[in-house]
């Protein structure tokens, strides 16, 4: 088991904490649309305020690759961030220099600084120790609830708490969450162990497909990622997203002997068109799909072998949708999954990205036990994969 230094941990009385966040959020027009990520980061900002610490709020957003660009400005977060703390969030157009350190040190105990994206500068993406310097002449202390960036070995996530040393670092709340819920996978002792598998494709997701089909009693994919492993079994798919990278490694996975019984769809609901459908139809998968037509959703019959698998399992993890979730037509099967899980009496993991969204939608939310808040991150975490931002801060054995 991994146990890591948390913030409870740390003295933060009349401190200046660097906090670490990942406020990566979907803008719309300047607008936040899903300001999910803020949210989680309340718990813990709550804390070390009624500790009187003194933070300094730090962030990347979208990839603006070393450079200043205005469409990549944490800006925006501002005005939501003061909102939901009931309280005025002062703000920096910079994140090191003497602009910067000026607005650190005329914090208050309890005041709350939010500083300009992390990644305008070269040095967060190379995990500089210069730039990592010159970050921790903001605070005192740091910490990083940023999961959805551990897996990047970047100043800001390792290099600086390197720096300040373990006395000085700990985890959020929301990280100590996210390492907690996750390990109930990764160590999963509650069984059947049932994972919901779904999304475009196979690619970027084989190790951790590989370690869940060892770890699993049963593995159900859905999704575009089903129509890889169906051609690969033979199956026609006519015009269906197929990731034909991945159609030997889906074969090997489905011909190796490993722990789950993997199940695919027997059937999904065509289209001719994803934004103009002429013709909408449920088809067996046993006649394979005509040139024409793709597989856009799980069908009824899927849906419902799905939900039993699922009823009936004590840990589920679920990452990526069952179709083309965000037209009405193709949703039914992702709506579906989503409610599958929640009415499960068992432990429930959903791990980032679009699953998210999925769950969101489906109004199925506060049901889940955990929503990760990285889909990267919660994905390596899975496979075995060390994350650096969660080892520099792991306390010694």
């Amino acid at each position: 088991m991994i146990e890591i230094r948390t913030v409870d941990q740390l003295d933060l009385r009349n401190r200046r904490v660097f906090y670490r966040v990942d406020y990566n959020v979907p803008l719309q027009d300047g607008r936040i649309s899903d300001a999910t990520r803020i949210e989680e980061t309340l718990p813990t900002l709550a804390m070390m305020r009624e500790r009187d610490a003194a933070i300094i709020i730090a962030s990347h957003l979208g990839r603006p690759k070393g450079t200043r660009n205005a469409k990549f400005s944490l800006r925006p977060v501002l005005a939501r961030l003061s909102e939901l703390l009931s309280t005025e969030v002062v703000w920096c157009d910079e994140a090191i220099g003497e602009k910067a350190v000026a607005a650190a040190r005329a914090l208050g105990p309890g005041q709350v600084l939010l500083l300009e994206n992390l990644r305008f500068y070269p040095g967060e993406e190379a995990n500089d120790t210069g730039f990592a310097a010159r970050l921790a002449e903001l605070a005192d202390s740091y910490v990083n609830d940023a999961f959805g960036a551990c897996h990047r070995a970047h100043a800001s996530i390792e290099a600086l708490p390197k720096l300040m040393g373990p006395e000085r670092t700990a985890g959020g709340l929301l990280l100590a969450r996210e390492l907690q819920f996750l390990q109930k996978i990764t160590n999963v002792s509650e069984r059947p162990f049932v994972t919901l598998l779904g999304g475009a494709k196979i690619a970027g997701k084989i190790e951790p497909l590989e370690a869940l089909v060892g770890r699993a009693d049963t593995v159900l994919i859905g999704g575009g990622m089903a129509n890889t492993f169906l051609a690969g079994q033979g199956v026609a798919m006519g015009a269906s997203l197929v990731d034909k990278e991945s159609l030997e490694t889906a074969r090997r996975i489905m011909s190796q002997p490993h722990r789950a019984r993997i199940v695919l769809p027997t059937d999904v609901i065509s289209a001719d068109s994803i934004e103009t459908p002429a013709r909408v139809e449920t088809l067996d998968l046993s006649r394979g799909l005509s040139a024409e037509q793709r597989a856009l959703d799980i069908g009824p019959q899927t849906i419902a072998a799905f939900a039993k698998e699922l009823h009936g399992a004590n840990t589920i993890f679920w990452n990526g949708p069952m179709g083309v979730f965000e037209r009405e037509q193709f949703a039914r099967g992702t709506l579906a999954m989503a409610r599958a899980v929640a009415e499960s009496d068992g432990i429930s993991v959903v791990g980032g990205g679009e699953s998210v969204e999925a769950v969101k939608a489906s109004g199925y939310a506060d049901q889940i036990s955990h929503i990760s808040t990285g889909g990267g991150a919660s994905l390596e975490f899975i496979a075995g994969s060390l994350l650096p931002g969660v080892e520099v801060l792991r306390m010694a054995p």
